[in-house]
């Protein structure tokens, strides 16, 4: 528990680099969603390989209404991040999608060679846990509207 509090007294107190890593961070985000989404033929060319479009029409609806919610959490949680507009809030929204980045889509191909996709979500996600922990408010929106209203 005193680990925590002091991680917390930290994160109150932290550099200002932090708060452009967050957006940096934000932007990375932005970009993925973005890029997943003019990409979505990649996704029903993967269903098509593997059986699964041919399987059944609820499940292939279902994944294709799970990319779009990807895309939405990614692009619609990357701006907030950015902004810091319940940036923790998006950060818990974007982890699963971080996760299953990572563990399920990027390891079952050759994840460690150099020029894999392995490693841009790995390190988006070790900040995403990063900023869960920390509470970055100095240039955050929510940080100027409670300081203008007080």
């Amino acid at each position: 528990m005193k680990s925590l509090m002091s991680i917390r007294v930290w994160g109150e107190t932290h550099p200002k680099w932090v708060d452009y890593l967050r957006i940096t961070l934000g932007l990375i985000l932005i970009w993925r969603g973005v890029s997943f989404l003019l990409n979505l033929n990649l996704l029903d060319l993967y269903l098509k390989e593997t059986g699964i479009d041919d399987l059944s029409l609820g499940l292939s609806i279902s994944i294709n209404f799970l990319a779009q919610l990807i895309v939405i959490i990614n692009v619609f949680g990357g701006i907030c991040i950015a902004f810091n507009i319940y940036a923790r809030m998006f950060t818990l929204f974007n982890l699963p999608v971080l996760i299953g980045a990572v563990f399920f889509v990027n390891m079952r191909q050759d994840g460690f060679s150099p020029h894999s996709q392995f490693w841009i979500p790995l390190v988006v996600l070790i900040c995403i846990i990063s900023f869960l922990l920390l509470d970055n408010e100095a240039l955050a929106v929510d940080h100027h509207k409670q300081k203008a209203t007080a």
